[in-house]
């Protein structure tokens, strides 16, 4: 398996398949997942011929759980450090969910000053602020995230279970096809990470104001998210994206659920190559 350790002496996991001289795809994941979440696009991308990176985030999958630096600077470092070691140039980073404010941050405060970024996609992602604030009066409460971290504490198995299997893929609206592999799956990403971790990048996801960081991006940029988003709703999102990106385009799919990714794979990676390729 290939580590990169980090200023901080953390061991980063990170995949690189694919030719060293192709064009780059960096993919950053969502909480609480791992790289493994991005299999489906990396092997899609990887056939069509790009090099494709992955990291594991600090304390999730392959990573060190260590018990610091759960937060979106820490996170943006430790993709550069990835970055730098590997030296890649003109990359397209993409990020879903939280994995998108680690690319918002990394591009701000990185990619673009090292010159190293050609554009970026966010899906389903968080910035610029998913909590409810005086000058965010249409975010999530408080009081939601603080019942995700007394559901993690109390029984992370089970919390994990129930995310996966309802809101996260939209298995629990009418109709639905649920996908049993597909909950597993997700459940034994999480698992494999750090309680610790997870239990503060609760905070970092939902606390962190990155209305800067988008606001520096100056790569064309995509934001793609579905409309029966109930992880990360739309109108707080990817329509504030939308305006604070000097260079974005913005796309709103009709129902699709925070994971679209895995559940509408075969469109959004056709989009994603579209824009990739224009």
């Amino acid at each position: 398996m290939s580590f990169v350790k980090t200023k901080d002496g953390v061991d980063i996991f990170f995949k690189d398949w694919g030719p060293k001289n192709a064009t780059p795809i960096f993919f950053h994941h969502g909480w609480p997942l791992s790289s493994d979440d991005w299999d489906t696009q990396m092997l899609f991308f990887l056939e069509k011929g790009f090099r494709v990176i992955a990291n594991d985030r600090r304390g999730h999958g392959r990573s060190a759980q260590v018990s610091d630096g759960h937060d979106m600077d820490h996170y943006a470092a430790d993709a550069s450090a990835v970055v730098e070691h590997l030296n890649l140039q003109n990359v397209i980073h993409i990020g879903h969910s939280t994995g998108g404010g680690q690319v918002a941050r990394y591009i701000a405060k990185y990619g673009q000053p090292q010159g190293r970024v050609a554009k970026a996609i966010l899906v389903s992602s968080v910035p610029p602020l998913m909590v409810k604030t005086e000058k965010n009066p249409t975010g999530t409460p408080i009081e939601v995230f603080d019942q995700y971290r007394a559901a993690l504490a109390a029984n992370r198995a089970q919390f994990y279970i129930d995310v996966a299997s309802g809101p996260f893929y939209g298995f629990n609206r009418p109709g639905a096809t649920v996908s049993q592999g597909v909950i597993e799956n997700w459940w034994r990403q999480g698992m494999m990470g750090s309680a610790k971790a997870h239990y503060e990048g609760i905070k970092a996801f939902s606390e962190t104001d990155q209305t800067e960081d988008l606001k520096a991006i100056t790569v064309p940029t995509l934001v793609l998210q579905g409309d029966d988003d109930q992880v990360v709703p739309y109108e707080d999102a990817s329509l504030l994206q939308g305006k604070l990106l000097r260079n974005g385009t913005l796309k709103i799919y009709k129902g699709y659920p925070h994971g679209m990714l895995t559940t509408h794979a075969d469109v959004i990676n056709a989009d994603i190559l579209e824009f990739i390729e224009s």
